[in-house]
C-alpha cells in the first residue's frame, strides 16, 4: 500500500513543479517539463520489476511510437499556434495524434 502512496506522491509532486513552472512564465523549464525524462525512467523500473525481458522489449517498442506521437503531437501543437488559440491547437494535436495512433494501428495490424 505504501508503495502506491509513493508512487501517487512522485506524481503529484511532477504536476505541482509543471504549475510552478508554468506560472512563473519559465518557457524554457516550462517546456521541458513536457517532456520529463524522469517519467520514463520511473515507469521503466516498475515494467523492470513486473515484466520479463521478452515484455520489455515490447513495451519498448510501443515506447518508441509513443515518443514519435509526442514529437508529432508538440510540434502541431506549436505549429498550430500560429493560426489559432492555444487551445484548439491542443485539440487538433489530440485529433493528429488519435489519427497517427489509428494510421499505426490499420498499417501493422
Amino acid at each position: 500500500m505504501i508503495d502506491y502512496v509513493i508512487k501517487f506522491i512522485i506524481g503529484g509532486f511532477i504536476v505541482v513543479l509543471a504549475t510552478y513552472f508554468s506560472k512563473t512564465k519559465n518557457i524554457f523549464l516550462s517546456g521541458i517539463i513536457t517532456t520529463l525524462p524522469i517519467i520514463t525512467l520511473l515507469n521503466m523500473m516498475l515494467q523492470l520489476q513486473y515484466m520479463n525481458t521478452q515484455e520489455f522489449h515490447l513495451a519498448q517498442k510501443s515506447g518508441i511510437l509513443g515518443a514519435f506521437g509526442l514529437v508529432l503531437f508538440v510540434a502541431s501543437c506549436y505549429v498550430l499556434t500560429s493560426w489559432v488559440k492555444p487551445v484548439y491547437a491542443i485539440l487538433f494535436g489530440i485529433l493528429i495524434l488519435f489519427s497517427y495512433f489509428w494510421m499505426y494501428k490499420q498499417v501493422t495490424g
